[in-house]
């Protein structure tokens, strides 16, 4: 018998329209996530020390990074300072729509 995976049963569900709208409305939150944790691992800090930098508590840096809100321009500077990055923002064209 074939073990069902996660990814076996994203695919899956990627064929339903409703889960595939939903999914892509996340994108932006993980990504955001993402790159803040991806910048905080490259900077070999943790979470206590980012936000040490940022004054602020871990509390603070785990909701960040978890993306639980949508953190102002004025916060991800500061993280951005906190790692020794600097934040980019672009604006691309949404995919053409069916």
């Amino acid at each position: 018998m074939k073990r069902t995976t996660v990814d076996d049963l994203h695919k899956k569900w990627m064929k339903n329209p409703e889960y595939r709208r939903e999914y892509n409305a996340l994108e932006e939150e993980f990504s955001l996530s993402a790159a803040l944790i991806e910048a905080r691992s490259r900077a070999g800090l943790t979470q206590e020390q980012v936000a040490q930098r940022m004054n602020t508590t871990q509390a603070v840096v785990a909701r960040l990074e978890g993306g639980g809100s949508m953190p102002s321009t004025r916060t991800l500077e500061k993280y951005a300072k906190a790692t020794g990055t600097k934040p980019k923002i672009s604006f691309e064209p949404e995919e053409a729509r069916h």
